[in-house]
């Protein structure tokens, strides 16, 4: 049972801001490029680091005795204390301006922009969106809103289609498995203590997945990195994308990509070619 929901108090973390700085590392990249499934290399001070390494960065450290049981901080400070037990990333927007160096000082100014209620299948959903601003000393790096997503505890999973769509076809198309080690790598690099990725007994017995949960910005990650290849390593000028159905381990996965408009639309998949993400992306 959770407390009620006063949204009223909740809108008042609108515009709440926080400052953090982290510098880029060669062994962050190194380990980001692994986990990517890109050629690590020998990278030196310089050499531009992964399109989303911001999310590896200045990531919030509390110590374990104000975790809550899923492993997240206990609720309150710059995010508002939502009182709906499951939090998961529900997507966002990227802006690229420039790509973060080995050797950066990189800052990032957050702001709470919006807190906002919904009724879904599986009951009420609290919707925090909170924009972010990532600095070098060269100027803007990485523009970003990310969208946070509070929901109920409930072991009943939505219902599926009796039948699905058939699978998208995609113009480029690349596939891996969601090993639990790839899984593992990217909470360490994120310190994110999340327990749907790492606790089978967890996300089984208490939050009712079949398995551990793939990340929503490691899907991102792979989504963008394949858009920046497809277009000579330029990144989208911007990119949406939203979570549509969970992505679980023990499977193979692949990033998909069409051209289209002069954009692109990207999305991840599920071994039985189901969208998982999806995003738009363009130059």
């Amino acid at each position: 049972m959770t407390d009620k929901l006063d949204l009223d108090h909740l809108r008042q973390w609108i515009g709440k801001t926080a400052e953090a700085s982290d510098v880029v590392t060669k062994y962050l990249v190194m380990g980001l490029r692994a986990t990517l499934f890109q050629e690590i290399g020998e990278p030196k001070t310089g050499d531009a680091a992964p399109w989303t390494t911001h999310w590896c960065l200045a990531q919030p450290v509390f110590p374990m005795s104000q975790l809550g049981p899923d492993g997240h901080p206990t609720r309150g400070g710059f995010l508002p204390p939502v009182p709906l037990p499951r939090r998961m990333w529900a997507g966002g927007e990227l802006e690229f301006f420039d790509a973060l160096r080995i050797g950066d000082e990189a800052k990032r100014a957050s702001r709470i922009a919006d807190v906002t209620v919904k009724s879904g299948s599986t009951g009420t959903l609290c919707f925090v969106s909170v924009n972010h601003e990532v600095t070098t000393s060269r100027g803007l790096a990485v523009r970003e809103r990310q969208d946070i997503v509070y929901r109920e505890m409930t072991t009943t999973l939505a219902a599926a289609p009796a039948k699905a769509p058939p699978p998208p076809v995609a113009q480029h198309r690349e596939s891996h498995v969601s090993d639990p080690v790839l899984l593992f790598r990217y909470s360490a690099l994120t310190f994110n203590g999340h327990r749907i990725h790492y606790d089978r007994d967890y996300v089984t017995k208490v939050v009712g997945y079949p398995g551990l949960i793939f990340h929503g910005p490691l899907q991102a990650s792979f989504i963008v990195e394949l858009a920046a290849r497809l277009r000579g390593g330029k990144p989208p000028k911007k990119l949406s994308y939203r979570g549509v159905q969970p992505l679980f381990e023990g499977s193979e996965f692949s990033i998909n990509a069409n051209d289209k408009d002069g954009g692109m639309e990207l999305w991840t998949a599920n071994a039985e070619g189901q969208p998982t993400m999806k995003g738009t992306a363009t130059w």
